[in-house]
Order: structure tokens, then sequence, then C-alpha cells
């Protein structure tokens, strides 16, 4: 199903929660909105589901207007399914059950889909890898196999959209990991419209074929993950997704100048003119080498925190506090006098291929 938002605004008396939000949702995709608590994420999902109303603008479903000021499609008639943050499962019903309900009730189930009852529950239940369980309650199961228990019923009645609230939020960290690729394959198999509301950047760049980057009522910005990450348009979304160095200096041509290295300039792989404006270039923690000596910009180790497959360190410099990812063979010592270095990056990579310019990275000048 694609939907279509123009210029959608949501009010609370004086409180502006949503702000002339334009977004088109394709028919078929998986489209995470990301934000941080109170951006206005949420509000918006509750706008698509038809749990209220615009206080301006409109959204439309496959053409057709479904919410406006003056016009609301009530929830049940929309031919959408819903997974919420706390499963919402009934403790007197088996999975079984659960998977029967909506095709039983659903206004918008197919009839041979409600003919063929038994098929379609047992297809939900291979889907969601739950066949073996079919006769247990939800007291039974485990977090993550409850969680599959709400995606089988939201799924089994085939919506032409499924909206998703921080479904993963209350599991712990591994079985968040093990459903995504859970949600993927569900998407795979499908093919209905996802809209998925997470603070959760690694949620989001991990399943998302778009991701809608929300701050304060508005959106930052729309892309595929590789985008949002690689070239924010922002500095909001270069710090919150990935948590970008904003280093400040100034910009001459397409060469910038960071204002805590003498003598250095770093070439324009494609930074947004936004970012330009606020004299500004965002620079990744795993975009910076460490060395002892011989670098770029000087600075003091404060914090070192073990990361797995990495070491992230906090460098301050003049200019500020500065995440550094590195190999766990680069070790440094609280308190050590260092040098940042900003990393080569791949001609592919950048931006600047496409008017075929090559620079050197941290080129004195």
């Amino acid at each position: 199903m694609s939907i279509n938002i123009t210029n959608v605004g949501r009010r609370f008396a004086r409180f502006a929660a949503l702000k002339r939000i334009n977004l088109t949702i394709k028919d078929g995709e998986f489209l995470a909105i990301l934000g941080p608590s109170g951006c206005g994420k949420t509000t918006l999902l509750r706008l698509i589901a038809g749990f209220d109303t615009p206080s301006e603008g409109t959204i439309e479903m496959e053409g057709n207007k479904v919410s406006s000021p003056k016009h609301h499609l009530p929830t049940e008639k929309r031919n959408i399914g819903m997974v919420f943050q706390s499963f919402a499962l009934w403790p007197h019903m088996t999975v079984r059950k659960h998977i029967e309900f909506p095709l039983k009730h659903h206004q918008f189930v197919n009839q041979s889909l409600r003919k063929n009852m038994e098929q379609r529950t047992n297809d939900v239940l291979k889907i969601i890898k739950l066949q073996d369980l079919a006769g247990r309650m939800p007291a039974e199961l485990s977090g993550g196999q409850r969680q599959r228990v709400a995606l089988g019923r939201a799924i089994a009645p085939e919506p032409k959209v499924l909206l998703m609230d921080e479904p993963l939020s209350s599991l712990d960290a591994e079985l968040r990991i093990a459903m995504r690729s859970e949600l993927q394959e569900i998407h795979r198999l499908t093919g209905t419209s996802i809209v998925y509301v997470t603070h959760d950047q690694g949620e989001a760049l991990a399943m998302a074929d778009r991701i809608v980057v929300m701050n304060q009522g508005s959106i930052e910005q729309i892309g595929t993950p590789q985008e949002i990450y690689t070239h924010p348009r922002t500095s909001f979304v270069a710090h919150f997704v990935g948590k970008a160095n904003l280093l400040k200096g100034s910009w001459q041509g397409r060469r910038f100048f960071p204002e805590e290295a003498a003598h250095i300039s770093w070439p324009d792989f494609g930074v947004s003119k936004e970012l330009k404006q606020e004299s500004i270039y965002p620079v990744r923690p795993e975009q910076f080498f460490i060395r002892r000596d011989g670098g770029e910009i000087p600075g003091t180790i404060t914090n070192r925190q073990y990361q797995g497959k990495a070491m992230r360190y906090t460098v301050q410099t003049a200019g500020g506090s500065r995440q550094v990812d590195t190999d766990l063979t680069d070790y440094f010592q609280l308190g050590e006098s260092v040098f940042l270095v900003f990393k080569t990056i791949p001609l592919a990579d950048a931006k600047e291929v496409e008017t075929g310019r090559s620079e050197n990275v941290g080129e004195s000048v």
C-alpha cells in the first residue's frame, strides 16, 4: 500500500507535535521512522493508523483520503496491521487462537483466507517459526516467542500495511538482534509495506529500505541507510545517527580548514550545504586514526571503552571531546598525549567521483 502524507501537522493546545510533514511511503517498502523521545514519530504513526486526526494536512492511502481535519476514516476501515511495544496478547488464548482471531474478525480478510483458515494459520505459524508451540499460552512463551505471536497475529489477515511502534524495545539486547532478522524475513515473505517506529539507530540502519529521521516534530532527512549514515544533511542527523564528531572550521571552495589543526585542509566528500553553512565537517569515530606522533590534531585520551570488536576512545582536543574507534591492537593509556589523523576514504565512496576530481586527505597547505 502506498501512503501519501501532505503538509500534516498535529497540535495539542499550543504545542506543535508535528510540523508540516510531507512523506510518501512506497508500496512494499520497509520504512523506519527514527528519532529521540518526543520527536513526534509515534504521533505520526497514530495518525497513519487512524487513532488520531491531523490538525492540518491530509493522509491518503492508495489514492484515497483517509485523514484530514474534517475527514477521518476509522482505524477498523483501514487495511492495516499493528504491532505494539507491549505485545498486547490475550492471556486466555493459545498461539494458534491468536493467529485465527483476525482471520475470523478482520474486515478486509480475503474470503479465500477465511475459507482456508486452518491452512493460513499453519502457514503463518511456519513463518513465525512457532508451529511446534501452537498450543501454548502466552505465559508459557519467552519474550521473543511472544513477540513472534504478535507479529503472526498482525500479518495473518494479509494487511496492506504493517505499523510497528518500538516492537523490540522490551526485549534484551541479544533477542533484539535476533528479531531483526526475523522481521526482515517476514517482510521478504509477505511483501507488506512496513512502517517501523524506533529510537534505535542500529535497528533502522540494519532493517529499513529507507529511514525518516525526525527531530522536534519535523523531518530532518529521508534516505537509504547508507545515505543517512555517510551523507547526513544536518548536524542533528550526523550526531544522532553514528555519533559523528562535528568539527568547526571554515570552508574555502571545496576544502575544509579545521580550527584545531594548523596548516591542514580536508576535501569535500559530499558534505551537505546545511553543514557547510554551519561551518561544520562531520567525522565518524571510525574515520580517525590515533597516533602518538606525526598527526594533525593534538589531544589527550580521557576515556576508554572496550566494545568487543573495537575500542572506543574519548580524545579531548582544543575543539572538544572526540569519539574515536580503533582496532583492539591499538592500545592507549588514559592521560596519554596523542594526535588524531583523518583517514583517507576510498575514491569510489566520495561524491567527488561524480565530478572526476581526486584530492589527498589531510593535505598540508
